[in-house]
């Protein structure tokens, strides 16, 4: 770093229970500040890589509350008392990494606040419907879900004011911001790591979905869609839809569960191509397949227009119906695809293009900060 850029440096984080995007990105804002500790609302750190837990983590109260570790999502209520319980006078710079509370984190009057949002709280504004339906939970446990809801997105605009510069994760999540929050943010895609994957020409005549099993990523449609194609499909991921879905699909879908990571790349270099039928606020998987040199067959809504290109690395359907999954399916097999020129697309994406762009921003919002 140089010798006017920040020592005094904290990284903020929602909760580190697992390995998913936002962690992805967090792993390389470890990477930029080695010495910064990690403020989260709580951790298991047997789940998290070697460079997050080589970084001094420091969890809130909600560490220490019963049954935490598989219930931690119950204690929503009590997210922003524990995000503000942390003390950050003491650093210059903070950097937060934040899809839940953890851009309202209180910050000192000479500190910086960069937050990297991966979106506004989904659950509590525009998906609250998909989160807790009818079908998911009682009408009781609805009502008070709902109140605890509209209180939260009333701290979640106030709290806003506590970030200097927001930037979000695709411009669709710029939008959300601008919508809930009524601020600008820079766009900056988060990291892919290309170089994990390898271009394969070949595959194994089955189309794929890797995917959370849950309703809002709508693998319903997708196993709606090839219960009438007949053509080999193969589901990779867990959750609580599982039984669900299976009770749907005819025999020539396949559930495998969870996966590790060889298994994963191996299901991308088989496939002939990934389907994404859910609308997400980026979406790493698409851009993983396409690393892999396969297309994708997405759902024309949300981050994955940011990321395929119709013709070139994929195709779109406009409507989440079985018939329009349907025929963009059948019109993908009369199209073309060259795995080399996907790849290239894909490596847009890569982790080191977040890492330079993201610490350019943030040495330029310091070096503004430090002159006004």
């Amino acid at each position: 770093m140089s010798t006017d850029f920040p020592t005094s440096i904290a990284l903020v984080h929602d909760w580190l229970t697992g390995m998913r995007g936002g962690e992805k990105c967090l792993e390389v804002l470890c990477e930029l500040y080695p010495d910064a500790p990690i403020h989260t609302l709580l951790a298991f750190p047997g789940r998290v890589s070697d460079a997050i837990r080589a970084h001094e983590i420091r969890t809130s109260f909600l560490q220490h509350m019963p049954m935490i570790e598989k219930r931690y999502r119950h204690y929503l209520p009590l997210f922003p008392r524990a995000i503000e319980s942390f003390d950050m006078r003491e650093f210059d710079l903070v950097v937060s990494s934040s899809h839940a509370v953890a851009k309202g984190v209180r910050i000192g009057p000479r500190t910086l606040h960069v937050s990297y949002v991966h979106t506004p709280m989904r659950y509590v504004w525009d998906m609250f419907d998909q989160y807790f339906s009818k079908e998911l939970v009682g009408s009781a446990q609805r009502a008070a879900i709902k109140v605890v809801a509209a209180w939260l997105r009333r701290w979640d605009v106030a709290s806003n004011a506590r970030v200097h510069h927001f930037v979000a994760n695709s411009a669709y999540v710029r939008d959300r911001i601008a919508r809930f929050y009524g601020r600008d943010a820079a766009v900056i895609h988060p990291p892919v790591d290309t170089a994990r994957f390898r271009v394969s020409p070949d595959n194994e005549g089955y189309f794929l979905i890797l995917s959370a099993l849950v309703p809002y990523k709508r693998v319903d449609l997708a196993v709606l869609a090839f219960n009438e194609l007949g053509l080999p499909l193969r589901i990779v991921g867990g959750g609580p839809d599982m039984e669900r879905l299976r009770a749907l699909a005819a025999p020539n879908i396949r559930f495998d569960g969870a996966v590790d990571d060889a298994d994963i790349e191996r299901a991308y270099a088989g496939c002939v191509a990934l389907l994404f039928p859910g609308e997400e606020d980026f979406g790493i998987v698409p851009v993983e397949a396409m690393a892999s040199g396969k297309p994708v067959i997405a759902y024309r809504k949300g981050g994955a227009m940011e990321t395929v290109v119709d013709g070139l690395s994929g195709t779109f359907f406009d409507e989440q119906r079985t018939a329009s999954l349907t025929a963009a399916v059948r019109r993908f097999r009369s199209q073309d695809f060259d795995p080399a020129a996907i790849r290239r697309h894909a490596e847009r994406f890569d982790r080191a293009v977040y890492n330079a762009t993201m610490d350019a921003f943030v040495r330029a919002r310091w070096d503004e900060w430090t002159r006004r």
